[in-house]
């Protein structure tokens, strides 16, 4: 491929860079298409340019409120993950509405939406778009964990884990944003609204790795204080801050973290989800650690 052929590519990218699948069908190509050189240097020009957070920064209006985004997770036709009790997308609606019930209480300044407030299927980019319209300054997306059915100690596996967007450390990582992000499938025009990303291939979790996150810092910030208070508070066990390419928190043009609550697969952990206690339990900690996190964003912006 000539100097002059890479040009005209990178000139097509950033005409297409307005529409995100388009330009990700288009890095689809890039890859199967040009010489390895090429293919990156074109890649990593694609990514910068379809990054969801610049696009949509320069668009924002200046907020009175402090805007929180509840996410609960699944709903619907969507059940999420199935234990013997309950099912995933009952405990998180339960769960985001007691935190948006503490925070509306004790952060009464602060404008809490919740993307679903009864028991409906949203499609992911009808989540991130709810945010990013409402201007919002922090996406939470709650969640429950699990393990295929197939899988050694799935009755035994525990823990909590917070997630930013950003590279897969691990193929277990993978797997947790590769089950997110297949809820897709229960759209009848998947393959168009989320052209040339298929949540099964580990080549399209590329465009994650490669964007470029303007909200990332801000991001591991709120998953360190939500994971340690889920930890501290709530007493579940450490299963780390990590980053993986969930499409949510991609399409979102603010901070974004997911929350994996627990493991539902385990017989003790789903008791605990399934009960008043439990539920009050992470909803505190997740509003403790958007207390202190809301506190520290206003300290920064009275320095400026």
């Amino acid at each position: 491929m000539t100097a002059l052929a890479a040009y005209f590519v990178l000139l097509i990218i950033a005409i297409l860079s307005t529409i995100p699948p388009i330009a990700i069908s288009v890095m689809n190509a890039l890859f199967s298409r040009l010489r390895p050189f090429w293919a990156i240097i074109c890649a990593c020009a694609l990514a910068v340019a379809i990054t969801p957070d610049a696009a949509a920064a320069s668009r924002r209006a200046p907020k009175r409120a402090f805007t929180l985004v509840l996410d609960a997770g699944h709903g619907g036709k969507d059940a999420g993950c199935v234990g013997r009790l309950t099912n995933e997308k009952s405990i998180t609606l339960d769960v985001a509405r007691r935190v948006a019930d503490i925070v509306r209480r004790e952060c009464p300044k602060v404008n809490v939406l919740l993307t679903r407030d009864d028991d409906r299927y949203l499609t992911l980019q009808r989540r991130a778009d709810i945010a990013n319209d409402a201007h919002g300054d922090l996406f939470i997306s709650i969640h429950v964990n699990s393990v295929d059915n197939k899988s050694r100690g799935r009755e035994s596996v525990k823990g909590t884990s917070v997630y930013a967007l950003g590279a897969e450390k691990s193929q277990n990582t993978l797997s947790v944003a590769m089950r997110e992000n297949a809820v897709i499938e229960l759209e009848d025009d998947y393959t168009e609204s989320y052209r040339g990303f298929d949540p099964h291939s580990s080549e399209s979790y590329i465009i994650f790795e490669l964007t470029n996150n303007l909200h990332l810092s801000q991001s591991l910030d709120f998953a360190a204080l939500a994971h340690r208070d889920l930890v501290s508070h709530a007493n579940r066990a450490d299963k780390g801050v990590r980053q993986a390419g969930f499409w949510v928190l991609w399409a979102t043009s603010m901070p974004s973290v997911l929350i994996e609550l627990d493991f539902i697969c385990n017989p003790r952990q789903e008791e605990f989800l399934n009960s008043e206690n439990g539920r009050n339990l992470c909803a505190e900690a997740i509003a403790k650690a958007f207390k202190e996190y809301y506190k520290s964003q206003q300290k920064a912006l009275a320095r400026h």
